[in-house]
């Protein structure tokens, strides 16, 4: 059992827990992602390594309550045991010789997107981030990001953080304005990434973006989490989750990630109801 060391609400919908699981915070790597199960007869989730502590040997988690599983896991208080806790997986996203970048998170993918800046400040290379939101009681991980930019943007859909406006505005307006970024890397939702890497194409920017589809096992089995990535078939889980933005068919990736919307709504409810009622 993996005990929940601390746990605390960054927003209405999205909690963060660090977890004590020395094993993985020995291996784990910016970009890289954990399976969890929150009880030993639930669902197994992909989630992001959001930070790390090798020395206390906790890895924190972040996850936004959108199903029946990531609701039982926000049930659990700090003290509890999660059942498993295996990884780190996936592949470390390669910021090797890069100078400047740009890293781009949308909504909770700001928790992939800020381990990676994290990694690249430490490198020594110049980091601006970009960051978006629809508003601000919605607004994850604002320090953090500060303490490892050299330039922070803050974006929101109403005006009420920062500059009203998307991550592409902002972008935009920065490469006009004369940066010249090595890489540009974006993690949030799937149409933000896509219209992140229409923008950066048409600068010849390269641009790097991690997939987070329907996952089972994560070591390339189930291939739940197929994608097409210049015309071929690759799996987020060994093959990434890190690809080349220009190369991923990003309507097909919306396509099959929106085919259990229903199915996880209502299980949602389910587990809500059943919650409430062990509570009465």
């Amino acid at each position: 059992m993996f005990k929940i060391v601390s746990r605390k609400s960054l927003n209405p919908t999205v909690t963060e827990m660090e977890i004590y699981a020395p094993f993985v915070a020995r291996k784990a790597q910016a970009g890289q992602f954990v399976i969890v199960r929150a009880t030993s007869d639930g669902e197994r989730i992909p989630l992001t390594v959001a930070d790390f502590d090798r020395e206390k040997g906790t890895v924190k988690i972040i996850f936004q309550i959108v199903g029946a599983t990531t609701y039982t896991l926000n049930t659990l208080k700090e003290g509890d045991s999660v059942a498993d806790f295996v990884g780190p997986l996936g592949n470390p996203t390669e910021t090797a010789g890069l100078k400047k970048v740009a890293v781009v998170g949308g909504g909770v993918g700001c928790a992939i997107a800020y381990p990676v800046a994290k990694k690249l400040h430490e490198q020594g290379a110049v980091v601006h981030s970009i960051v978006g939101f629809r508003n601000k009681d919605l607004v994850i991980l604002e320090e953090e990001f500060k303490n490892v930019s050299d330039k922070y943007v803050l974006m929101s859909d109403d005006g009420t953080a920062g500059e009203k406006g998307l991550v592409t505005d902002a972008l935009k307006k920065l490469i006009d304005g004369g940066e010249n970024y090595d890489e540009v890397i974006a993690i949030g939702p799937v149409i933000m990434m896509k219209f992140v890497c229409r923008l950066t194409k048409e600068y010849g920017v390269k641009t790097v973006i991690s997939m987070n589809p329907i996952m089972i096992d994560g070591t390339g089995m189930c291939g739940g989490c197929r994608l097409t990535v210049g015309g071929k078939t690759k799996f987020a889980c060994v093959d990434g989750p890190d690809f080349d933005g220009h190369e991923v068919d990003f309507d097909e990736a919306m396509s099959r990630g929106a085919s259990y919307k229903e199915w996880e709504r209502h299980k949602y409810e389910e587990t809500c109801n059943l919650f409430s009622k062990e509570i009465k």
